[in-house]
């Protein structure tokens, strides 16, 4: 099996852990059991050409359930997808898709204290709001939100979002990293091991404080801790390729491409 094919069949099982997958003829479509939501995604393995007969389907399935229609791919093993669902007016986008050999891995520090976080709600709130923060101005480029931002929006994460997190870092489906000043968390980030692989998602740093290397020092810590329980196979998908290179540093490699594409906000 090739390794385009292994991280293909990695990201179809892991969002079994927080949705139930239904078959709408050559895609799962993820209908999620938590506050987080899923997507649809070809069947591995399938080599399918996708046609625009193919999507017409998901999209009434999708309506039928009040789902949005989403949709998340590595665009090497179906790379008819891209243009069939631009083609049915989606805005699709690719994004580098990153693996680390454990050979290669080039740990880095900040200076912070790096560390994979407990289970624990007030920590888990800290974390998932720095990101909250960070993804509401997305790049590597210094910005205005700060630690008031970051308080701000932990005020205003929902008890069932916290519950999901708190959930998911007991059962271990989600390892919450992060790097802490003395104002507290400033950057934050999780992998997900399905087995012996595991994804890392969600690396953030808070805008004003980009640019210190908060973000690879996370990404270090939570390789360090993949590959302590295991893991074998570690990937990522980045934003643009500005924040590929953050990952390159530290020992990551291109392998090809993640789509995503979802409906217009126009629509």
């Amino acid at each position: 099996m090739s390794l385009l094919n292994e991280v293909d069949d990695y990201l179809h099982a892991a969002p079994l852990s927080g949705a139930t997958p239904e078959e709408v003829g050559p895609f799962t479509l993820f209908r999620s059991t938590s506050p987080w939501p899923y997507y649809a995604r070809p069947r591995p393995g399938g080599e399918q050409t996708i046609e625009a007969a193919d999507l017409e389907a998901l999209r009434k399935r999708c309506t039928e359930l009040d789902l949005p229609l989403n949709l998340e791919w590595v665009v090497e093993t179906c790379p008819s997808l891209s243009a069939a669902a631009a083609a049915a007016g989606l805005e699709v986008i690719e994004h580098p898709l990153l693996v680390l050999d454990q050979a290669n891995f080039k740990p880095a520090t900040a200076d912070a204290n790096c560390t994979v976080l407990p289970a624990v709600e007030s920590v888990l709130r800290e974390a998932r709001a720095v990101a909250n923060v960070a993804f509401g101005d997305p790049g590597t480029a210094v910005g205005s939100g700060g630690i008031e931002d970051r308080d701000a929006k932990a005020a205003e994460i929902s008890p069932e979002m916290l519950k999901f997190l708190l959930d998911r870092a007991q059962a271990g489906y989600s390892i919450t990293a992060g790097a802490a000043t003395a104002d507290g968390l400033v950057a934050s980030g999780v992998h997900q091991p399905v087995g012996k692989a595991s994804e890392i998602v969600g690396v953030a740093t808070l805008p004003a404080m980009r640019r210190r290397g908060f973000g690879a020092a996370v990404t270090s810590c939570l390789a360090e801790h993949a590959f302590g329980m295991g893991v074998t196979l570690l990937l990522l998908s980045a934003e643009s390729d500005a924040v590929a290179a953050v990952y390159e540093r530290i020992g990551f490699r291109r392998i090809g491409h993640a789509g995503a594409a979802e409906v217009p906000d126009s629509e």
